[in-house]
């Protein structure tokens, strides 16, 4: 039943708490309610059982246990008054009409990507709150203390309460100005369900399919060619998902996997958009990154990758949003076509600059360049290297078969000390 439970807090926590948060009108007492509601779950479900709609349940639940506590708080009548007579009908909630719920993480998004809020907090907002990271995981992956990103989250959440941000999607005059950000953010989302931050985990399925729907509900209402090109480069990289992993859940290399796993149908649809994209009077950030994405998809095999095109791709999309990660993708593209010696030498220019010198996945594609160049000793301690800075079991395991193999393809192994 424990193992029931955190399943759900970890695939439904987060429209459960965008919800309270809606209902309660404030961030705090909402994380309050939604923790109370899954305290009493571990209660009673396993005596009565796990109700037919358990995310209804766990709304309904939390708002009751937040409307108590504030009974109890005889100066806070009044108030508990207002809060309860904000509440839609507890029937539709009980009775799963969860139309009003699902837009509840929309309307979150876009409270937190509201343009009174600081777009350093608004993003630290989003994956603390809509992610669940806590905020060591947000700090690792900006690269940044702890201390900094938790005082970024209260100032937001101060600025949404002290300035009545609304708690609602804007109307369609307002909409393209906000959409950049809460872009984002969906963007953030995804990306942390496509490869998570740390954890035992590779994947996590709920926050890709998560911030698919949204992008297709951001889609229906402002159907924008970068809200096209985000919805493709998602649906593309997601169609991978059942090979990128093996059998025992280890990873699988993009040139190693089984393609016929890859689903068709999204292949498809992502295809007809960035196609659709493609043809706007501006080719945007995400339409680029989705283009890159096609042309692995087009591929019947690794071999017909087409990498010029990529690297055109990474060209434009380093004119359009300069970014060492950008250049560290672009390195690797250039790599497949021109060899690894000129690669690690566009590498090596990004690392001495320092801006990635936290960043695992830096080394990792280091010491692949020097794998390839036989250059075995310093492979070894590129591996090492991502590895001390990885936070994700699943490539941590991955980086040690690496240097695992490298004692079979070393012919000085044996005598290194």
């Amino acid at each position: 039943m424990q193992n029931l439970i955190d399943e759900i807090y970890r695939s439904q926590s987060r429209k459960v708490l965008a919800t309270l948060i809606r209902l309660l009108g404030d961030f705090d007492r909402a994380e309050e309610a939604l923790h109370d509601a899954f305290l009493q779950a571990a209660r009673s479900w396993p005596r009565d059982g796990v109700p037919s709609n358990p995310s209804a349940w766990l709304v309904s639940t939390g708002r009751f246990r937040a409307i108590d506590h504030l009974r109890r708080k005889a100066r806070f009548e009044a108030r508990a008054k207002d809060v309860e007579d904000s509440l839609y009908p507890a029937a539709d909630v009980e009775a799963g009409n969860f139309e009003v719920i699902e837009d509840d993480m929309l309307r979150l998004i876009f409270a937190c990507c509201h343009p009174v809020i600081p777009a350093d907090a608004q993003i630290a907002m989003g994956l603390r709150e809509i992610c669940g990271l806590t905020t060591e995981e947000i700090a690792h992956a900006f690269l940044m203390p702890a201390a900094t990103v938790a005082q970024r989250i209260v100032r937001a959440k101060n600025r949404i309460r002290s300035a009545a941000i609304p708690y609602e999607v804007p109307d369609e005059a307002e909409l393209p100005d906000r959409l950049q950000r809460v872009l984002h953010v969906v963007y953030l989302v995804f990306n942390e369900g496509y490869s998570a931050s740390s954890g035992g985990e590779f994947i996590r399925a709920d926050l890709t399919a998560e911030a698919i729907r949204l992008s297709r509900t951001l889609f229906a209402l402002l159907p924008d060619a970068e809200v096209s090109g985000l919805l493709a480069l998602m649906l593309l990289q997601e169609s991978r998902r059942a090979a990128r992993r093996g059998k025992s859940g280890e990873i699988v290399l993009l040139a190693d996997q089984d393609r016929s796993l890859w689903d068709l149908e999204m292949i498809r649809e992502g295809l007809a958009l960035v196609d659709t994209a493609s043809r706007g009077r501006i080719v945007g950030y995400y339409t680029l990154q989705a283009a890159i994405a096609a042309e692995h998809a087009r591929a019947r095999n690794a071999e017909e990758t087409d990498w010029r095109r990529i690297v055109a791709c990474y060209d434009l999309l380093l004119l359009a949003c300069p970014s060492p990660i950008v250049e560290l993708n672009r390195a690797v593209a250039v790599a497949m076509c021109k060899g690894p010696a000129t690669g690690l030498e566009l590498l090596e220019a990004i690392l001495s600059r320092g801006e990635l010198r936290n960043y695992h996945l830096a080394y990792a594609a280091r010491a692949d360049f020097l794998r390839q160049l036989g250059r075995f000793p310093e492979a070894r301690l590129g591996y090492q290297a991502a590895l001390d800075l990885c936070r994700q079991e699943p490539e941590k395991a991955f980086l040690r078969k690496r240097i695992a193999e490298l004692a079979s393809e070393d012919p000085g192994y044996c005598l290194s000390p």
